[in-house]
């Protein structure tokens, strides 16, 4: 068997997850992504290299404990005692901070993996994959960022005949996009909006290249969800929504397994705190039963126009 030379930055590995993929899958979360969603519930996602995560609350305090200060990183506290903030440095002394902390106060995101240690994780839950019709499932992040990994790691699933399945923005360029496309069996990707310029002002990025290998995976027939996070007031207008419906049904001749709407949530929040980050969504006013009953109205008309569609990430 070819030896492995890959590794991937990993911020999170779920098993038994049900949403992302047939059947009882194992979903691996990837460091790196181009995008910058206003929306984003994983911002420990996007800086491609592992970060510490600070949550002050579980601190038990510098006077009482102090464990993180014995391993000459800069740590900054409030006036409590409280941790606030541990600064990264080249020895990897932040780290050893977030190893000692008794309340896991101080967390890594991200964590340097080999190939085969994820497979050892994935092969653990095989015999769940074979009566449900499940797999692996890579998400993020953006795990075209790290598609060496990825290629890798879906070339052993393959070998193995465990189903893969890529979570995905689509926004890469072309080599990572065609290095991904003989070895998964399933893509989930976002049309998040169509206007290229609204797309960069939400996200950071033009979205051509979504489109681009959209297209070309209903060319090459790949089986393929479509999901739209539906954000009121940002990409929940009619005009957005009818050229959403067109792109479908024109462009990729409506060759998708199901369009899937995804109600936005709050979530993330203190995943920003602990990054020392602002929430990009702070002052967002959502009316969560007006925000049902309009996501309600875009399935009906996604319907109309002969889409599949569900509401949530369920089937």
């Amino acid at each position: 068997m070819k030896k492995c030379m890959s590794n991937g930055i990993v911020f999170n590995i779920q098993r038994f997850t049900v949403h992302d993929g047939p059947g009882i899958r194992t979903e691996v979360f990837l460091k790196g992504c181009p995008l910058a969603c206003r929306w984003c519930s994983n911002p420990e996602g996007i800086h491609p290299r592992p970060e510490p995560g600070i949550y002050p609350s579980r601190c038990i305090g510098k006077e009482v404990c102090g464990l993180c200060l014995q391993h000459g990183a800069e740590v900054i506290f409030d006036d409590e005692g409280k941790v606030q903030r541990v600064v990264q440095d080249d020895a990897g002394a932040w780290r050893k901070c977030a190893e000692s902390c008794p309340a896991d106060a101080i967390k890594v995101w991200g964590e340097e993996m080999s190939v085969e240690r994820v497979m050892d994780i994935v092969r653990a839950d095989r015999t769940y994959y074979e009566r449900s019709g499940g797999g692996i499932t890579v998400s993020g992040g953006e795990p075209l960022v790290q598609s060496g990994f990825v290629k890798e790691l879906f070339e052993r699933c393959k070998a193995e005949g465990i189903h893969t399945c890529l979570e995905s923005s689509l926004i890469a360029g072309d080599d990572a996009f065609e290095e991904l496309l003989p070895w998964t069996d399933l893509w989930i990707y976002d049309l998040k909006m169509m206007d290229s310029e609204r797309h960069r002002r939400f996200t950071g990025r033009e979205n051509e290249k979504t489109l681009f290998h959209a297209r070309k995976l209903a060319e090459t027939g790949r089986e393929a969800i479509v999901r739209i996070p539906v954000i009121p007031g940002i990409n929940d207008d009619e005009e957005n929504i009818q050229a959403t419906a067109d792109f479908i049904t024109e462009d990729l001749g409506n060759r998708i397994q199901c369009l899937q709407l995804l109600n936005y949530m709050r979530l993330g929040e203190e995943k920003y705190r602990s990054l020392n980050r602002e929430y990009p969504m702070e002052g967002f006013e959502l009316d969560q039963d007006l925000s049902n009953k309009r996501v309600s109205e875009i399935a009906s008309f996604f319907r109309s126009r002969g889409i599949e569609c569900v509401s949530g990430k369920g089937k």
